[in-house]
């Protein structure tokens, strides 16, 4: 999941009180209608939009490789608990989230 403008100013203010609009996720369309009180910069956001996208990509790539949630039910009640806990921690040690 590509992560937009919005959700990281956002994650940056901590909360769901934004008074923003933009159009097509283009940053330079960014129109702050509560004057940005916090003085979030376009860099800050940027970066901040890298660092989410980050590890929503770690996340992805996990869950793909988890297989859906029949299946490891499945891989449980045929292999163990121990070794779908095993594999589960192999793919998190593959794609790991960092700091």
């Amino acid at each position: 999941m590509k992560i937009n403008i919005i959700q990281t100013i956002r994650a940056i203010k901590n909360n769901n009180d934004i008074a923003v609009s933009i159009d097509n996720d283009n940053i330079d369309t960014l129109v702050w209608h509560d004057g940005n009180p916090t003085n979030i910069t376009k860099e800050q956001i940027l970066a901040k939009q890298l660092e989410l996208q980050a590890l929503e990509d770690i996340y992805d790539n996990r869950r793909k490789e988890y297989g859906s949630i029949v299946s490891q039910l499945d891989e449980i009640y045929h292999s163990g608990l121990d070794s779908w806990k095993a594999r589960l921690a192999n793919i998190k040690q593959k794609y790991p989230k960092g700091n």
